[in-house]
């Protein structure tokens, strides 16, 4: 059944069109994932379906029995209400089921006043009123943002098991994949349906942009023959003749497909000399509650470090240390003479980006040119790279949306050419696109990348080292991503479970020898194949990662002559199998290792 229709709406702010007589329908108990660009109206349309914003044109219709629950983007709290308070008043529920799902969400304090709440602590706030609200359509804008991985991990479980329907606007690519059963594109003011997940949507996506360049194709071929009838002089007296310079016309004046505007990012740091950044038993505390408990670490060059752990533990602590902007209790941080940091700070205040200024001179603040691979490239070039065209680098900052504004910020640290990039939290509010060049642009930046992340999808990405803070300020090291990591502390776990049932490994072997008349089990160990393999297999992936992005240029240069791209295609699939079979390999290698270690 169909309980929300959208039905050919314009929406306009002054002169930046959003929405172009487009349509949308909603039925009962799907799960959709709204995407597009930051600045494209995602925000706006979730506001239009909550019936806070009316369209400049159409209609949108909220079946009668239906009640919406709306998570806004910056949620605002009476500052005087305390969280309970706050809570009720916006969904009435029952106190202890209040307290059980604040608590879920890292909130204790019952009493605290919402005067006295970070940003985040409000998000969570807001989300657990919209959560406790009876409804029928769940309309959620960034709902995982200042979630730690477990917490949004349970948040998935909530909205799975929901059985309403769920409108969300999100970055984070494994929750959008976990939850939605619909991907909803807003493109150019229009907006496309895709029945599928975020993985279906991306080949779903490709098809059909692939179909429109064919179509494309197909057009400008037509076109020249036709342009080459008219070139001859053919006298345009018969019928045949006029519907044929008619139809030359047509083909002339109608609109190629539109291409994604899609973000640029050049290549820009200085060079990082022998000393970079070294941490030497560090530690910070704030009265009884430690945070960092004599921490030390030596970043080395082209390092990809990620640091995660629960809300308040301590991580942007950690990086405002790095950065010189708060000292630590014990310890010191030491700075290489090369080093120069880029911080991409999770929150940006008004004095960061004050609403009064202009766009290009929030750039211009820190070059008016900044080197490239390509060149010498001005800040206002760097601005329509980033997707602020030419009047819109003359609009004020108050005029930018959230997204935009995180865009714009990411652009002025990238524009200080670092060497070593600090990133906390650099997915909030950043849109899917976006991400995903950033990460390309992290795989060839020349410097140590240091981030802040509860973005599942960005830790696999990017980071090739994570470090967890553990109980009492204590930060323990893991080799890989964020799957990698969460492996391990299963593995971890199931020991220590297998420990607690069965006795110590000592009292087994005794067991074994005096009760039961099969041969005490061999230690495990490596065959000689498998001890050559683990040596090399790293090499081998990174050999497999490196041929396939070379593929990948080579497709792209190749792009016209189709014989030479069905070859190139052809190689690729076959050395992203050979990936796959080495992945498979490594995983069973990296497993056998742990499980010897432990023995």
């Amino acid at each position: 059944m169909n309980i929300l229709s959208i039905e050919n709406i314009t929406k306009s702010y002054g002169e930046r069109p959003l929405f172009d007589h487009t349509s949308f329908y909603l039925q009962e108990g799907e799960k959709v994932g709204i995407i597009g660009i930051n600045g494209t109206g995602k925000s706006t349309l979730l506001k239009m379906m909550a019936g806070l914003e009316e369209p400049d044109e159409g209609s949108v219709t909220l079946a009668n029995h239906v009640v919406c629950s709306y998570l806004p983007q910056h949620p605002l709290f009476q500052e005087k209400d305390t969280v309970m308070e706050a809570v009720q008043r916006r969904c009435g529920a029952d106190k202890a089921r209040i307290k059980s799902m604040l608590t879920r969400l890292g909130m204790t304090d019952f009493e605290a006043l919402c005067g006295s709440l970070s940003g985040g602590q409000r998000k969570r706030l807001a989300l657990v009123a919209a959560l406790l609200e009876p409804s029928d359509l769940l309309i959620l804008d960034e709902p995982t943002n200042h979630l730690d991985h477990d917490m949004a991990q349970w948040l998935e479980g909530q909205l799975i098991n929901y059985t309403g329907a769920v409108v969300m606007v999100t970055h984070d690519r494994y929750f959008l994949d976990s939850v939605s059963n619909r991907i909803v594109e807003i493109d150019k003011g229009k907006i496309y349906s895709y029945q599928a997940n975020y993985a279906g949507f991306l080949e779903l996506k490709a098809a059909r942009e692939e179909a429109a360049l064919a179509s494309e194709r197909k057009r400008q071929s037509v076109l020249r023959k036709e342009l080459e009838w008219v070139k001859r002089g053919a006298r345009a007296r018969t019928t045949k003749q006029k519907a044929r310079l008619e139809r030359y016309e047509e083909l002339k004046n109608a609109s190629a497909p539109a291409v994604d505007g899609k973000v640029e990012i050049s290549s820009v740091s200085t060079r990082l000399g022998k000393t970079t950044v070294e941490i030497e038993q560090i530690g910070k505390a704030y009265g009884d509650k430690v945070l960092i408990q004599d921490f030390s670490y030596t970043f080395l060059k082209n390092d990809r470090i990620g640091f995660i752990g629960p809300n308040g533990c301590g991580k942007t602590t950690l990086m405002k240390i790095l950065t010189g902007e708060i000292l630590p209790d014990a310890g010191k941080v030491i700075l290489g003479q090369t080093v120069k940091i880029g911080y991409y700070a999770q929150e940006i205040g008004e004095t960061e980006m004050p609403s009064d200024k202009r766009v290009i001179d929030y750039i211009k603040d820190v070059a008016e040119y900044v080197k490239t691979q390509e060149g010498s490239v001005s800040a206002s070039q760097m601005l329509e790279r980033f997707l602020f065209e030419g009047k819109d680098q003359y609009g004020l900052l108050s005029r930018l949306s959230g997204g935009e504004k995180r865009r714009l910020n990411l652009l002025k640290v990238l524009m200080g050419a670092p060497n070593v990039l600090i990133l906390d939290e650099p997915t909030n509010d950043l849109d899917i696109t976006t991400l995903a060049i950033l990460e390309d642009y992290l795989d060839s930046f020349s410097g140590i990348v240091i981030t802040v992340s509860h973005d599942r999808y960005f830790l696999d990405r990017v980071v090739k080292r994570i470090f967890a803070f553990e109980k009492d300020g204590v930060l323990k090291q893991y080799e890989g991503g964020y799957t990698d990591y969460k492996m391990r502390v299963m593995q971890e776990a199931g020991e220590e479970n297998g420990k607690a049932a069965g006795g110590s490994k000592d009292e087994k072997t005794i067991h074994n020898k005096k009760n039961s008349w099969k041969e005490p089990e061999k230690k495990l160990k490596f065959t000689y194949k498998e001890q050559k393999d683990y040596e090399v297999i790293e090499g081998e992936i990174a050999a497999l990662e490196e041929k396939i992005s070379s593929l990948e240029q080579q497709i792209m240069e190749a792009a016209t002559d189709f014989v030479r791209l069905n070859e190139l295609t052809g190689q690729k699939q076959q050395t992203e199998q050979e990936l796959e079979e080495k992945m498979d390999r490594w995983m069973y290698l990296e497993d056998l290792k742990a499980r010897i270690d432990a023995q």
